[in-house]
């Protein structure tokens, strides 16, 4: 979950390679190379991540990767962050009533959800649990002509 097909296109004009996801039409990227393009990607995924948690919109987990897309995680944080948003969502939960489940202060969830605050992982996976979801850890090999972030 949470790891998104990426596309490039190489741009012969700037001879850069240009990235965009189906999932997260937001998302947009560049690099000189295809290694510089895919390590830059996933700025541009949490970015977008970032601008669906603010316009509170679901968070697609990510695709399956088909033809020459290639599969860019998010970092750990980043996905926990985004399934609590989407907890949130689907159960109806705001966020004052999560901040009196968890006995914090309305500023408080407003970092946890921030992709881009560095969140502590346990506080992160209380509030899932507060909210009926269990967080599980998944650790697989990548193919080494796939770079993956």
């Amino acid at each position: 979950m949470y790891t998104y097909p990426v596309s490039l296109t190489h741009d012969p004009d700037t001879n850069s390679w240009i990235a965009s996801c189906r999932d997260l039409p937001l998302m947009h990227s560049v690099g000189n190379s295809i290694e510089h393009a895919l390590s830059e990607v996933v700025y541009g995924l949490v970015t977008a991540i970032a601008i669906e948690v603010d316009e509170r919109r679901p968070i697609p987990t990510g695709s399956i990767p088909v033809n020459d897309e290639y599969p860019v995680s998010v970092p750990l944080l980043v996905a926990m962050k985004a399934a609590l948003h989407n907890a949130m969502i689907e159960t109806g939960t705001r966020k004052a009533e999560l901040a009196r489940k968890l006995e914090q202060k309305p500023p408080q969830i407003d970092r946890l959800l921030d992709v881009e605050h560095s969140s502590r992982v346990e506080t992160v996976e209380l509030a899932l649990r507060k909210l009926d979801r269990s967080v599980t850890l998944t650790v697989t090999a990548s193919s080494p002509s796939v770079m993956r972030s």
